[in-house]
């Protein structure tokens, strides 16, 4: 190994030479199997306030960790530190943890035959020679831009510039290497609205892989500001059962208590409002889930899952009904099932629609609510009861009427997802599930 390694700090290009040393010093401490995964991360974050620099951050980072299996029993541990003799002390670690777990049938390396052969290159890594005084000029600038679009603008939580890269290394003791690195940058602004006392914050960002297809700055302090003047003047409503819109960057979420539900975990735990439905009409007939993980620039694209399976274009949802579950090897193999390629998490999930947008949501509405902010963490993924604070707009005859605040909506989400009327084409593109803006035919709205 090299000097740099020497100093603890990986290298690229050394990657490779470390996982198979860790791997080959497991195997001489008797591991049955190992696997091994190593992280790079550098990035810069620049965040102006009131025209200021608050905070600047640089970060470089790195790390190894090792899990080891010896009979069924597993054991994990990690370094910061990747010289020869730090790697050789937390495989030493891990195999010693390995001894004192209980043996467990379903623990072990991702099937051989299911390891990823043919590492495609998803174009996820796009550098931003973006220097420090830069991205604080490009926040000042964004947060101005939101101070200037409206006097009732009278205060800034700031925005933020952030560009970050990050290499993935990974490699098995079967057989499996390999490494690839992804980049993410962003721009965000949140400020705050003031008009006869009442005050109101909102925020607006943009994210992408590549920064040339980042929204322009000016134009997310321009809406950023947009959002938080529309809030002013916010009323309670009087509690009642109405139709409610989901913005899309929420209605992404909602979508996702779903996808939480058919994770293995959930299933073999029995911990899901959506247990054993595979197969089960959860949806409307005209809603398709299909995940496509190989999108070029996806948020969520990866070749290959957190275990080397390689990963595929499948059905998660087809004509409403479940169409498959969300499973790693070690829970597919609790349940008698096959790896989805899912450790680590599902990967670009495409959310089928049947209308055009948030406005044409909001005209076939008719009256009831649109949610633009939800509050706390109401939803129990074992029964599906969901109750969320919100805060949005009332909508009379398919017009914004005004503002509402301080009022939580609830129901059950087997039966809200059923509901759905309409889902919108404005996919928000900013996270790992594609989906536009979402109609619920009714559901509860507590008020005053």
């Amino acid at each position: 190994m090299s000097e740099v390694t020497e100093r603890g700090i990986a290298a690229e290009g050394q990657t490779e030479a470390l996982v198979a040393a860790a791997l080959k010093e497991a195997k001489r401490l008797g591991a049955t199997q190992a696997e091994v995964a190593i992280s790079r991360d550098s990035g810069l974050s620049a965040t102006a306030r009131l025209g200021e620099v608050e905070n600047l951050e640089y970060t470089n980072d790195h790390g190894m960790g090792i899990t080891v299996y010896r009979d069924h029993r597993k054991g994990s541990a990690s370094t910061s530190d990747l010289s020869p003799a730090a790697i050789n002390e937390a495989v030493a670690k891990a195999c010693t943890f390995a001894e004192h777990t209980a043996a467990d049938e379903f623990a072990g390396l991702a099937d051989a035959d299911r390891l990823c052969t043919d590492i495609l290159d998803l174009d996820l890594e796009h550098a931003w020679s973006i220097t420090a005084d830069e991205a604080i000029q490009l926040a000042i600038s964004c947060e101005a831009a939101a101070m200037a679009a409206d006097a009732r603008i009278r205060n800034s939580e700031g925005a933020t510039v952030s560009s970050s890269r990050g290499v993935r290394a990974y490699g098995n003791s079967n057989g499996f290497f390999g490494e690839f690195a992804k980049t993410s940058h962003s721009i965000s602004c949140v400020v705050l609205g003031e008009q006869d006392g009442d005050m109101q914050r909102d925020y607006y960002y943009t994210a992408a892989r590549d920064p040339g297809e980042l929204e322009d700055p000016d134009a997310i302090g321009l809406t950023a500001a947009q959002r938080a003047v529309s809030r002013l003047g916010a009323r309670k409503l009087k509690t009642r059962k109405a139709p409610v819109v989901f913005r899309a960057e929420l209605a992404r979420g909602f979508v996702g208590h779903a996808i939480g539900a058919i994770s293995g975990g959930a299933q073999y735990r029995k911990s899901s409002f959506l247990l054993d439905a595979l197969g089960e009409q959860v949806f409307p007939a005209w809603v398709d889930i299909d995940e496509r993980p190989h999108i070029p620039k996806g948020l969520a694209s990866t070749p290959y899952d957190a275990e080397g399976v390689a990963t595929y274009d499948r059905s998660i949802v087809a004509a409403g009904k479940i169409d498959g579950y969300v499973l790693s090897s070690y829970s597919a193999r609790r349940l008698g099932m096959e790896s989805t390629a899912s450790a680590g998490g599902s990967q670009n999930l495409i959310v089928s629609a049947n209308d055009a947008d948030l406005q044409s949501l909001v005209e076939r509405m008719g009256t009831g609510l649109i949610v633009e902010e939800l509050i706390g963490q109401g939803v129990n993924g074992v029964t599906g009861d969901y109750s969320r604070g919100a805060v949005g707009h009332w909508v009379e005859n398919g017009e914004i009427a005004y503002p509402v605040h301080e009022i939580t909506i609830a129901g059950n989400l087997r039966d809200l997802y059923g509901a759905i009327v309409a889902i919108g084409e404005d996919r928000d593109l900013r996270g790992g599930i594609r989906c536009g803006s979402l109609l619920i035919g009714e559901m509860t709205i507590a008020g005053s």
